[in-house]
């Protein structure tokens, strides 16, 4: 006895159309898992808050007139703004399942393209603007080419840090380009400190909670965490894939193009050399503060507090009269440390 065709199969009650793809929601874990991800998320940032204050401990004891001058706890939250806001960037990147080691190059040439004598002409609004835009820019590329181009992310944006290396090179000629527009190194002076806090810090901390609202209070969050877990699921829920990777890397070059614009603040000029080894570092910082690089799982909070304990530790190191590679290694081995941490967490969660 043959069977009927499928269309004249019994399809049970007649149920409501789904919503359009656009309106389809990310798949999401149950309760439980979310619960136990946020609980271990809570624990390894209290664990950062831990190591920071062994590390400020450290510097109040072999240095406590020099650490704990307020001048010098500003200068280490001054010097962690410039890398924060590229590791905001990052982290996000991260999360979304991709990778980014062109931000130290964008710093670079975004930096080189708003000091040069015929943008300054414009004075700080000209500056920041060129900054802004020419990080945008940057991120437009990366994305177009990752998403639409289907190039893999570190093939991708290794090519975004020779070319931006190079025309950063090309636009200076490898001269620094000192800044003459007042208003815009008055932003470095003590004068234009609030509360005692530097106008920088106030930049990172307004990128920080931007960050933390977009992964955690939206649905570009939601969005984001779904394609770094699974990009496939995630595509049959209805995310375009594509358009969210877009939007990640043009996030990480407006934060480079923040950056840049901090990092002339900060130094009072544009050169090809800005942004050095920026890539390594914001990656490092959110591996610390948790965030996997298979994608998925991530935290903006996380990531700012490996920020502040890789500057905390390069400021007593300097304190100290430390070499430099001395440096690195003890860098090297924190990371090693985090990922082994996370790889045991991870195992943990399996079982």
């Amino acid at each position: 006895m043959t069977q009927p065709a499928p269309s004249a199969q019994y399809q049970g009650p007649e149920k409501e159309s789904p919503a359009g793809p656009e309106d389809a929601p990310p798949p999401k874990q149950g309760g439980g898992g979310l619960r136990a991800l946020g609980l271990r998320a809570d624990v390894r940032n209290l664990s950062l808050l831990g190591v920071l204050a062994v590390l400020a401990l450290v510097g109040g004891l072999t240095e406590p007139d020099a650490f704990l001058d307020t001048g010098n706890l500003q200068l280490i939250l001054t010097q962690a703004s410039v890398i924060g806001v590229v590791t905001v960037g990052v982290t996000l990147v991260i999360i979304g399942g991709g990778i980014d080691l062109s931000v130290g190059a964008m710093v670079a040439l975004a930096s080189v393209w708003a000091t040069t004598l015929a943008t300054q002409d414009f004075g700080f609004a000209g500056i920041l603007f060129t900054a802004v835009v020419v990080g945008l820019a940057a991120g437009l590329v990366n994305g177009v080419l990752i998403a639409y181009g289907r190039m893999v992310p570190f093939i991708a944006t290794l090519a975004m840090l020779a070319s931006a290396r190079g025309l950063a090179q090309l636009i200076t000629d490898g001269k620094t380009q000192i800044v003459t527009v007042q208003s815009v190194l008055d932003l470095g002076l003590p004068d234009s400190y609030v509360l005692g806090i530097p106008p920088l810090v106030l930049f990172f901390a307004a990128v920080t909670v931007a960050g933390w609202l977009i992964l955690n209070r939206t649905t570009f969050g939601r969005r984001t965490v779904a394609i770094g877990g699974n990009a496939e699921a995630a595509r049959l829920a209805g995310i375009d894939v594509r358009r969210q990777r877009l939007y990640l890397y043009l996030l990480s070059g407006l934060c480079c193009g923040i950056a840049a614009f901090m990092l002339i603040v900060l130094s009072g000029s544009g050169q090809s050399t800005n942004g050095n080894l920026y890539e390594l570092d914001a990656i490092a910082a959110a591996i610390i503060g948790g965030t996997l690089l298979s994608g998925g799982r991530g935290t903006i909070v996380g990531s700012v507090l490996g920020v502040l304990i890789f500057t905390t530790i390069t400021n007593i190191f300097a304190l100290n009269n430390l070499q430099s590679d001395v440096q690195s290694i003890a860098k090297g081995a924190i990371i090693v440390a985090a990922v082994l941490v996370q790889h045991r967490t991870l195992r943990g969660s399996d079982t």
